[in-house]
């Protein structure tokens, strides 16, 4: 019997239907999720909704509150006990990356505690965790009091604690589905609203088709395809690597001579992923948002009025914030000394490059032209949906841009991937066994 390395469609169906233990792991997913989700739809008592909802709108801040509303599923607009889903620990894991680049202490933990020192970092994410969701609830709270004419120090803390026991709830289900499930628990959640936004504005698309404006199905159909060769090219880029070759140098044990073994060294075209995109993002929603606190500060109301998305400055700074962010990520994941020194304590090289100095600069170039490409692409990814939107005039997709893409499109790879794994184990299980 031929076993390729690649399980077939049918292969994995099979054993997610029959391996006990992958079919356990999928329900836990999935159960999890589904509580997550309904979690959505548990109020916060005392809150007049539709007042916030007028107030919100009333005070410009409906973007900032869109582009957040997208990543809970509708969260923050149903005021929820889940209102902020996961995106406290998502924050909280990017700036324990950021500190652990910065910290040689947390660098140490990273790299040279093991075990041990990954279980350290984790429990510091969740202290970060909880204090940003104290200082995002609270300001939620704030905002909810003011608009919702419920003022009062008593309604603002037993909101702010609600939601943060919501937000630290749902961070241990992302926690328990990264344990006993498959996949990455943080990334199914941004996944999960990701999604469960999209029925609405597939709903909302059809029913303006349905009024019989031509212009408006053409549009659709125009925006659909830019929409799957996005998907197409987003593949090709999470998949893209550049494979640097390195040779094993030749040792004797004993008697025993051992030859020259070939390999590569494996760089990832876009190192960051969605981080450098979600980072632009935010640095863009800040001057909108610091205007509306500050409505009398000319330079900021100067700066957020050119900083609209549409113009030709958004486009430029947007695309310059891509590429710095990119560049900043890439150094945070490889480092090339690092990389050299690993591969000259393994006795490997790089065919024509000397070891040391010369072969970290060499990766740094490599390093650099990929991440130059990647960022070119994540540049594309995020102007051309938007672009094309306002071409053809169809906003029942706003907000199912760029970033939204990435998430799904990169999440459903690791996923697959991941359950990929698990067939593959269950097949040299049954080798063993036969």
């Amino acid at each position: 019997m031929v076993r390729d390395k690649t399980p077939t469609a049918q292969e994995t169906f099979t054993q997610m239907a029959q391996a006990a233990g992958l079919r356990q792991r999928i329900l836990v997913t999935l159960g999890i999720l589904i509580l997550v989700r309904l979690g959505i739809f548990i109020p916060i008592p005392g809150i007049n909704r539709v007042a916030f909802q007028q107030g919100i709108a009333d005070s410009g801040l409906s973007n900032l509150i869109g582009f957040l509303d997208y990543f809970t599923g509708r969260g923050l607009s149903t005021l929820g006990v889940f209102a902020l889903g996961i995106i406290p620990y998502i924050n909280a894991s990017i700036i324990i990356q950021l500190l652990t680049a910065a910290l040689p202490s947390l660098e140490n933990l990273q790299k040279n505690e093991g075990e041990a020192g990954r279980r350290k970092i984790a429990q510091l994410t969740r202290y970060v965790t909880l204090g940003l969701s104290l200082l995002q609830t609270t300001g939620i709270a704030i905002l909810v009091s003011t608009f919702a004419n419920t003022p009062g120090p008593w309604f603002i803390a037993q909101t702010a604690i609600a939601l943060t026991a919501g937000s630290l709830f749902v961070m241990w289900a992302g926690e328990l589905i990264t344990e006993r499930g498959v996949g990455n628990g943080a990334s199914l959640l941004i996944f999960l609203s990701i999604v469960s936004v999209l029925p609405r504005d597939l709903g909302r698309t059809i029913e303006q088709a349905q009024s019989g404006d031509r212009s408006f199905v053409g549009g659709v159909i125009v925006l659909l395809i830019v929409f799957l060769v996005m998907i197409v090219g987003i593949v090709f880029v999470q998949e893209g690597q550049r494979r640097i070759p390195i040779i094993s140098a030749r040792r004797q044990v004993g008697r025993r001579l051992y030859l020259e073994k070939s390999s590569y060294l494996p760089l990832r075209l876009n190192q960051g992923g969605v981080m450098p995109i979600i980072f632009a993002s935010t640095v863009f929603l800040l001057p909108v948002f610091l205007s509306n606190l500050f409505p009398g500060n000319s330079l900021l109301v100067t700066v957020a009025t050119y900083l609209q998305p549409g113009t030709w400055v958004y486009v430029f700074a947007y695309l310059v914030m891509i590429l710095f962010f990119s560049y900043f990520y890439a150094s945070i994941i490889v480092n090339p000394v690092d990389m050299s020194q690993n591969l000259k304590k393994m006795g490997a090289s790089i065919p024509g490059i000397r070891p040391g100095k010369a072969t970290s600069e060499y990766i740094e170039r490599v390093l650099n032209r990929l991440t130059f490409l990647g960022a070119i692409f994540l540049g594309l990814v995020a102007i051309v949906p938007t672009a094309v939107e306002g071409a053809t005039q169809v906003r029942t997709f706003q907000g199912l841009g760029a970033t939204s893409l990435l998430i799904l499109v990169g999440v459903a790879i690791d996923t697959a991937k991941q359950i990929q794994t698990y067939v593959i184990s269950q097949r040299y299980e049954g080798m063993v066994k036969e």
